[in-house]
């Protein structure tokens, strides 16, 4: 995979390209990382890419004509161009999925009171939103977009367990985890994952990722198809929690 940055602020990506995962990808020639200053684009004198707005209102807007030259000098057949925008569609796990099994794809980074809507008309592809707040510009959420996108990739992990088993990524959240000392502050380790029992240990995850999912993020389970073993488990989980409170 090749993924492009169009930004302002090309040095952001200095540390980010070098940092854990994202870096140890690019070392395995997984994925390409390649920034673009979107300023290079620009035929002011100054360098200047942004302008007052048509109709009066406070700010300023990227041009055009910059961020078009950008687009089009990275841009191939099996580009996918994501401009990232409060008012795009939310970011969740299904969509970094997908977006996995792209080849290439562009990441346009706004900036002050974002750019001109002619090229979220005419040349993206998809505009994505973090969530229901604004930030400064997007270069944080293409950061957040790359890393939960390459982690995907073939490779890119020790083996495919570091993400299946992960929260989100088959609509459930991840069971709780533990480690030595088997006693911490009068608190134990679950005598199951001590017991070597393998089977006893998998239901044990399945029934915990489950019972975590009901109890912090009920509104996952109505977008997902429970199986019947699931509902069973989700019976007694309710019943436990009801004996509980």
């Amino acid at each position: 995979m090749r993924i492009d940055v169009l930004t302002l602020f090309p040095e952001l990506f200095d540390i980010f390209e070098k940092w854990s995962i994202v870096g140890r990808t690019i070392e395995k020639g997984i994925f390409s990382l390649n920034t673009v200053d979107i300023r290079d684009f620009s035929e002011d004198k100054h360098r200047r890419v942004d302008d007052y707005p048509f109709g009066g209102g406070p700010g300023m807007v990227m041009r055009p004509e910059p961020i078009y030259r950008a687009i089009s000098n990275v841009k191939s057949e099996e580009s996918k161009v994501i401009y990232l925008s409060p008012q795009g569609k939310t970011y969740n796990q299904r969509l970094a999925n997908s977006l996995s099994k792209e080849s290439h794809l562009i990441l346009l980074c706004g900036h002050y009171e974002g750019i001109d809507n002619r090229i979220i008309d005419n040349y993206v592809d998809l505009e994505i939103s973090l969530g229901d707040y604004v930030l400064t510009g997007g270069e944080i959420p293409a950061m957040v977009l790359i890393e939960s996108i390459i982690r995907l990739l073939p490779g890119a992990l020790s083996g495919e367990e570091s993400y299946v088993d992960e929260s989100h990524y088959n609509g459930l959240l991840e069971y709780p985890q533990y480690t030595r000392p088997r006693e911490f502050n009068g608190f134990h380790v679950p005598e199951i994952l001590l017991s070597g029992d393998h089977k006893k240990i998998e239901k044990w995850k399945e029934y915990k990722s489950l019972e975590t999912t009901y109890i912090k993020r009920p509104d996952l389970l109505e977008k997902r198809n429970l199986t019947k073993m699931e509902m069973e488990m989700l019976e007694k989980i309710r019943e436990e929690i009801k004996k509980k409170y």
